[in-house]
């Protein structure tokens, strides 16, 4: 497996790859990072979910404005309007409108994604660690499947934005970057995350 997903034999589905404990590490460090982000900046838009009455919670009603970080606003963006042009009044209100009764719901499922790799990822390790390995093979069902793309989605999104890059001619630039420069260990994750997701796509096509 070298690294990289490949399909489960047998023709059920889901994908396979073999991680170190180094890998291990990162991939759940970046998770819990953005996790505890998307916490953050949820509970200054309106406390904390985990702490709300869990009917009040079926009701509530979502933030109307962008996330004010640029790794989240890139995550949730606003419905209407073009990137990169500013919106008139009536993108404005409609994408208000939008968020406001969507952007809850997405951040639940972006952060059960996250977790569910952050659980799956302890799993391995702690089988690694029972048996003296420095590392495992991850299986993953395909539903587990896509919540890992999912959560990989997100992962080299917010590490893209932190890197400002915005295309193709961004993510060319990084290539450039010398060895020494401190944003070299983000470039790395970034290209590595992307193998990883290319990679599980590949094995959920059918």
């Amino acid at each position: 497996m070298a690294g990289y997903f490949e399909p489960l034999s047998g023709g059920e589905g889901g994908a396979a790859i073999a991680l170190d404990h180094v890998e291990i590490s990162i991939l759940r460090s970046l998770a819990t990072q953005l996790i505890e982000l998307i916490g953050v900046d949820r509970a200054a838009d309106g406390g904390d979910p985990d702490e709300a009455d869990p009917l009040s919670a079926l009701f509530a009603e979502g933030p109307t404005e962008p996330p004010s970080d640029p790794a989240l606003a890139r995550l949730f963006p606003d419905a209407y309007g073009e990137p990169g042009r500013p919106a008139d009044d009536e993108s404005t209100r409609l994408s208000a409108e939008f968020r406001r009764f969507t952007e809850s719901d997405l951040r639940t499922r972006k952060r059960e994604d996250l977790l569910a790799l952050v659980r799956s990822l302890d799993s391995i390790a702690s089988e690694a660690r029972a048996a003296g390995e420095s590392g495992a093979v991850l299986t993953l069902k395909p539903e587990e499947a896509r919540q890992w793309l999912g959560a990989l989605n997100d992962l080299r999104l917010a590490i893209g934005t932190r890197l400002d890059v915005r295309d193709d001619e961004g993510s060319e630039r990084l290539f450039e970057l010398p060895d020494g420069d401190p944003n070299k260990p983000l470039v790395m994750a970034f290209f590595w995350l992307g193998g990883l997701q290319e990679s599980l796509v590949e094995t959920l096509m059918p």
